[in-house]
């Protein structure tokens, strides 16, 4: 067979390492995400600010922190059904263009209730964001490449945590309305989804599922391109493609069939259990720090300080991402952010308190890079953005229910009790995901995304033993699957 009898993604299976426009898309990507972050993390560093202005009590502040959450949730299950019909770059883009105008009209807000609605729509924006941007890393980086990829982007996305946290050191202090600022910061990302709506093109992989909805010939141009720049850099002719099982098309229902049910399950207990200690520790920690005793002013530069410990976190998975079994390594690092989480909670010592904190910053980070790459993989391409959202919609409903949990353990219990329950939730996560969760290592999309135990190999030794016997006519195994579409030059 020649080249063009293959399909486009069986071309890009073969791809060994990453092109100038690879760099270029996660270029945008990372630029995308930058502010999807910091518009994440606004309120914490706010929030302070806002109790003492407003007279919040505990609980109005986990309200509005807990109103982003549940518009996370919703924004999970709709953004990854609208870029599974619409497209990944569109969901890139609009999604940052909608939380990016709420944000700027956050700073407009006059009290609790209508900031908390805004928090709402944001958080549905930014998580549609984050869904699409998984898709699409998954999609269309190259398959030895994709963890690191992944543990990059996440690297320089979370550089605007720090960036968000020492703005709101400088801004807030400045007066009564300084805060606002911060909220107008967050919308900024207007100007990188602009550059993204010009120079990211549609995912390859998904083109080709929806046949008619883009322009199949730019596709192929794209992987013409990557093809060329590969051969350049290497210095040798790319391997051959590599015939890939043919895999229905999708729908929602498909979730709840066969072996994609276990993978949403096991991933949306992991996602309850891991979001909880994840937003429970970064989302509260100004307010805890301020209750077991430090100032204001203290609790700000303290979680500026952990703030910097989230892009050397999603770079240390950057060492190992591609040698180790992704759910292996997810549930190694949680059982020992459980154990530090503890260590946290109850020292006396100011030293352990600052190395054990800074310590959980890099672990919860470094993981939220694996598992970033570890779910996009998990599902058919057809499915990927709401196999995505699912989990991750049920990832934030539970942080909605921690962020109650975590005010009424700190009314009732104390600051200790808050990390114990922490702890708890991190070592939950690492047992779910290290007993049920699947082995992804080193496998193209399409051999992952095989259920039933048929893999693509299986199938493809199957196909040329049905070759080699003239009394069987050469077909494809999957009777049910649609003919694979053959793109020719």
């Amino acid at each position: 067979m020649t080249t063009s009898e293959y399909t486009l993604t069986e071309r890009l299976n073969r791809i060994p390492v990453l092109t100038k426009r690879h760099k270029i898309w996660g270029a945008i990507i990372a630029g995308l995400l930058v502010f999807e972050m910091a518009d994440l993390n606004a309120f914490a560093y706010v929030a302070p600010t806002l109790r003492a202005q407003w007279g919040l009590s505990v609980d109005v502040v986990a309200l509005i922190s807990a109103s982003a959450f549940l518009g996370m949730s919703l924004g999970a299950v709709v953004g990854g059904i609208l870029a599974d019909r619409f497209g990944r770059k569109r969901l890139l883009v609009w999604g940052t263009v909608f939380y990016s105008v709420l944000s700027i009209l956050s700073a407009t807000s006059t009290g609790p209730m209508q900031l908390a609605a805004y928090r709402f729509f944001i958080g549905a924006g930014l998580y549609a964001v984050t869904v699409a941007a998984l898709a699409y890393v998954a999609e269309m980086f190259p398959r030895n490449h994709r963890g690191k990829v992944q543990s990059l982007l996440l690297a320089v996305a979370l550089l605007g945590i720090p960036l968000m946290s020492w703005l709101s050191r400088w801004v807030v202090p400045m007066g009564d309305n300084g805060w606002r600022w911060v909220f107008v910061a967050g919308g900024s990302g207007l100007i990188v989804a602009l550059v993204a709506s010009r120079l990211l093109p549609e995912s390859v992989r998904w083109i080709e599922q929806h046949p008619g909805v883009a322009v199949d010939a730019r596709s192929a141009d794209i992987v013409d391109a990557i093809e060329r720049q590969s051969v350049r850099i290497t210095g040798a002719e790319l391997p051959a493609p590599v015939t890939a099982q043919a895999v229905p098309a999708g729908t929602a229902r498909d979730l709840v069939r066969s072996g994609y049910l276990k993978r949403a399950v096991v991933m949306s207990l992991t996602l309850a259990f891991a979001t909880s200690a994840f937003y429970g520790y970064n989302s509260w920690m100004p307010i805890l720090l301020t209750e077991h005793g430090f100032s204001t002013g203290s609790s700000l530069t303290y979680t500026s300080i952990l703030a910097v410990a989230a892009c050397p976190g999603a770079l240390l998975a950057f060492l190992f991402i591609e040698r180790v079994e992704r759910r292996t390594a997810i549930m190694v690092i949680y059982l020992l952010t459980a154990v530090l989480l503890v260590v946290f909670g109850t020292t006396d010592s100011n030293v352990v308190f600052a190395v054990s904190g800074v310590a959980i910053s890099l672990l919860l980070y470094c993981n939220t890079a694996v598992i970033y790459t570890y779910i996009p993989e998990i599902f058919p391409t057809q499915l990927r953005a709401l196999g995505t959202g699912i989990p991750s919609s049920v990832g934030r409903l539970a942080t909605v229910v921690c962020m109650f949990a975590i005010g009424a353990i700190l009314g009732q219990l104390g600051f200790t009790s808050v990390f114990v329950f922490l702890a708890a939730a991190s070592g939950l996560a690492a047992v779910t995901i290290g007993v049920f969760g699947e082995r992804t290592k080193g496998r193209t999309l399409e051999d992952i995304s095989a259920i039933n135990g048929v893999s693509t190999r299986t199938v493809r030794r199957r196909l040329a033993g049905r070759r080699a016997d003239p009394a069987c006519p050469e077909r494809d195994m999957n009777s049910n699957a649609a003919p694979r579409p053959v793109l020719r030059k």
